[in-house]
């Protein structure tokens, strides 16, 4: 597995980019790399990377979050802590961007930093088991539309198609060609398939990246 300075996950709402960005953070801490999670998802109050702050705190990876998360109170403000993170080159960042162009627009403050460092991935994370991302023609009409709201541009594309707990390593083997065919479709490599950790070993794909679902907090 490859990892750059900052790593970006962003994908239409219900993708489980902030599962992944979580776990990212995590394997970055597995191989003894100072890391820090940024939630700057300013659609979804709901869903925070937050949520898991207990477990990355513990494997010390910071956590730097909008100040009314776990509330609710939907205050689209972003912490000053973030420009630190992307601005400064001895700590791997993760960002969670919001999951549709309204959520990239707020990327736009901190691209002008990223885009100069040139030391990123920014992920297209999809999930084809979601209404609006059933096939890659429709993923592909998501992806455009973020990208058309920030100045960056997706790097790769993540298959992250699951039904949740009840994901059966049959239901993500079946979303492998939808994924390359979007790979395809917008020109970007496929970079991994993530795959719950229960299911290790039993998905027959390459390039998979196993990680523990999130606990969300009401």
């Amino acid at each position: 597995m490859f990892y750059h300075r900052v790593t970006l996950f962003c994908g239409h709402y219900g993708s489980g980019k902030t599962n992944l960005a979580v776990n990212w953070a995590l394997w970055l801490r597995e191989q003894n790399l100072p890391a820090a999670l940024a939630d700057i998802d300013v659609v979804n109050p709901y869903f925070r990377s937050k949520d898991s702050e207990k477990e990355l705190s513990a494997a010390g990876v910071r956590v730097v979050a909008l100040p009314f998360a776990n509330s609710s109170v939907d205050l689209p403000s972003l912490p000053s802590e973030v420009y630190g993170l992307v601005q400064r080159r001895d700590v791997y960042a993760v960002l969670d961007i919001g999951g549709d162009e309204r959520g990239a627009l707020a990327l736009g403050r901190f691209a002008p930093y990223i885009a100069e460092e040139n030391d990123y991935e920014m992920f297209f994370v999809v999930n084809f088991f979601r209404p609006l991302t059933p096939d890659a023609e429709s993923a592909m009409e998501v992806l455009r539309e973020i990208e058309a709201a920030t100045p960056l541009k997706f790097t790769a594309i993540v298959n992250n198609s699951n039904l949740g707990e009840e994901t059966a390593p049959a239901d993500v083997e079946s979303t492998l060609e939808e994924a390359r065919r979007l790979s395809v479709l917008s020109g970007l490599p496929l970079a991994f398939t993530s795959v719950c950790a229960r299911l290790k070993d039993r998905v027959k794909a390459d390039n998979l990246f196993y990680m523990e679902l999130q606990k969300k907090i009401f």
